[in-house]
């Protein structure tokens, strides 16, 4: 299985669904008290999923995005496979979920790159997704992150590229144009790790897009997480999307939502202009107030 098994020339398969809100009870995006029902246990976010995956699915949708430090996403998504074998499935590793199931725990997450992670999250990955796992990218990385130049992770990586799984990374933070530069550089073996990139870019956080040009450029598959900026932009969700959509580097941009009516707000997106561009806000502003916002 790879990532590569996506038809990016359908038109709506440049959407996909990302499970970060509803595989978890507790996420920073604001809203959710109204979003998620105040049943929030295991067997109700599981329906949820489920609901969002099979209406994503009737659109037309092929891309599921989960991470390991998203409570039960996998779980949730392995469970629900069986007669989707269409879908293509990207999942993360570097995080672990910590929170127990709380929506006000303190600790709800803790990220390691190290490889004794990755061998140890690849494992379990594996465990609930079997062979349907076919993007496996490292999560959140930085451009301090020890993943940009730890040889022996690499080498790990690549040995699961040479089963089919495409490698990937995800980055965040007021650097991420650096940290994709740095990544567009690691090579194993004189070929390109990391085939594709996961970024933010929105219409308040559009620094990345240089470096996600120079990716794209360079054949590496971009996908783009938090178009919503993590409910800020709530009320303008297609326009939004739509100014994702229209970036010549987006190949494609998922879609976060907690609800059906979100989802069908954000498919609009292909369908919709994107109507005036507001000034984006300075990238230090843009995650000092991401890093304030309260888990929910």
């Amino acid at each position: 299985m790879s990532f590569e098994r996506l038809d990016l020339t359908v038109p709506v398969h440049r959407i996909g669904l990302g499970l970060a809100a509803v595989g978890r009870p507790g996420y920073i995006n604001l809203g959710r008290d109204h979003d998620l029902p105040a049943d929030r246990s295991i067997a109700a976010l599981r329906r949820r999923s489920h609901e969002l995956l099979d209406a994503a699915y009737a659109a037309g949708v092929r891309y599921v995005d989960v991470a390991r430090s998203y409570g039960r996403a996998e779980e949730f998504v392995a469970g629900w496979l069986d007669g989707h074998q269409d879908v293509v499935v990207g999942s993360k590793w570097g995080y672990t979920y910590t929170a127990g199931w709380r929506v006000d725990a303190a600790v709800h997450e803790a990220k390691d790159h190290s490889p004794a992670t990755f061998a140890r999250q690849l494992a379990q990955s594996r465990a609930l997704l079997g062979g349907r796992l076919d993007l496996y990218q490292i999560h959140s990385v930085t451009p301090d992150s020890p993943a940009l130049t730890d040889r022996e992770l690499h080498h790990g990586l690549a040995e699961l590229a040479a089963t089919g799984v495409t490698i990937g990374l995800s980055v965040s933070g007021p650097r991420q144009g650096e940290a994709i530069r740095a990544a567009l550089r690691v090579e194993v073996d004189g070929e390109p790790l990391f085939r594709t990139v996961q970024a933010t870019w929105n219409l308040l956080e559009r620094s990345a897009g240089p470096a996600l040009a120079e990716a794209h450029a360079d054949g590496r598959r971009v996908i783009v997480k938090e178009a919503m900026a993590n409910g800020r932009l709530a009320g303008r969700d297609a326009q939004a999307l739509a100014a994702v959509l229209d970036q010549p580097f987006a190949d494609v941009v998922l879609s976060g939502a907690a609800t059906l009516a979100q989802l069908a707000s954000n498919l609009r997106a292909l369908r919709t202009e994107a109507g005036p561009v507001p000034d984006a806000e300075a990238p230090d502003d843009y995650w000092r107030t991401r890093s304030g916002l309260a888990w929910s």
